[in-house]
């Protein structure tokens, strides 16, 4: 009997027992609840198959999908007081820090990038929900200001990208003057003559939406992101009436013109193309390299209505 426990089951076990499968070989959807397989998620932009749900993906992962064969440079952004207040809740905000940079490999929760879209000069300054929730910090102020300045410097449109929950509570009164820093980083981009144009997606509120998220030239969002300022709980708890399913959802500001446009995570690149292109340009000819006999009618409309010209 101890022969068979202790050999034969084991034998039999090991050819018919089920083999480790890694964990993340799977993803739920936020909004439907369907299993997405990895890999095809990865292909589809992680965008969801059934629902079309745009999951949220990190600054690098944006970086990639928008510059020209996915090659740009990085900027590198100056150093601040990591914890001016010695903040601590329940854990010590440096500890926080340290776990959100273990998490997203990323030292704090914007990355800025300079290289070309569809071969014309572009900085992007794009935000990773992930990393403390995107919140704006003295070091996000500081990303700003720094995207602001290289595309002054080189030429470029700037693209901001944000998906944050808001100012940074841990560093106090210096988060919120961040607000007023990034409103003076992109006047000094519109005062250079150049395009600045902001990428909403899920979730764009707070400090954030109510400074530099708001003040493109033109308004981008991503479908389903929820763009507001305070949370749809607080507004229901303030004015006593329940409020549609729709609030703060990109379809719904682009139908009361708070938005320009609602695109596709797949369209964003030839959308943004054609937008920098016609912002850009003096004269037909000044189009990017290709795009002139190609840009649709419509496409060209959206962008006048949106600019008012």
């Amino acid at each position: 009997m101890s022969w068979l426990t202790n050999f034969v089951r084991p034998k039999i076990q090991a050819l018919v027992g089920k083999k480790d499968v890694p964990d993340n070989l799977w993803h739920r959807c936020p909004s439907c609840d369907q299993m997405l397989f990895h890999r095809e998620l990865t292909d589809n932009l992680h965008v969801c198959h059934h629902c079309d749900c745009h999951m949220r993906i990190s600054a690098t992962a944006r970086l990639d999908l928008l510059f020209d064969d996915g090659e740009y440079a990085r900027a590198t952004l100056p150093e601040v007081t990591t914890d001016p207040l010695k903040f601590r809740d329940t854990k010590r905000y440096t500890e926080r820090l340290r776990e959100a940079e273990a998490r997203t490999s990323e030292p704090e929760a914007i990355v800025v990038a300079s290289g070309q879209i569809g071969g014309l000069p572009a900085v992007i300054a794009a935000f990773d929900f992930a990393f403390m929730g995107g919140s704006m910090g003295q070091a996000v102020g500081e990303g700003m200001v720094v995207a602001a300045r290289l595309a002054c410097d080189q030429d470029a449109a700037l693209i901001a990208i944000p998906a944050s929950g808001g100012a940074r509570m841990q560093e106090g009164v210096l988060s919120l003057i961040q607000m007023p820093r990034t409103v003076i980083a992109v006047e000094q981009v519109r005062e250079a003559g150049l395009p600045y144009i902001v990428i909403l997606t899920d979730p764009t509120t707070g400090g954030v939406s109510a400074s530099f998220a708001m003040l493109g030239d033109i308004q981008i969002a991503e479908p389903g992101a929820m763009i507001g300022f305070a949370g749809r709980r607080v507004i229901e708890d303030t004015i006593r009436e329940k409020l549609p399913e729709d609030f703060q959802r990109a379809e719904r500001l682009l139908d009361h013109g708070l938005v320009d446009m609602v695109v596709a995570r797949r369209d964003l690149r030839p959308t943004l193309i054609r937008v920098i292109s016609i912002l850009r340009q003096k004269s037909p000819t000044d189009l990017a390299p290709g795009l002139a006999a190609t840009v649709a009618p419509d496409a060209e409309t959206d962008v006048d209505a949106a600019t008012g010209e």
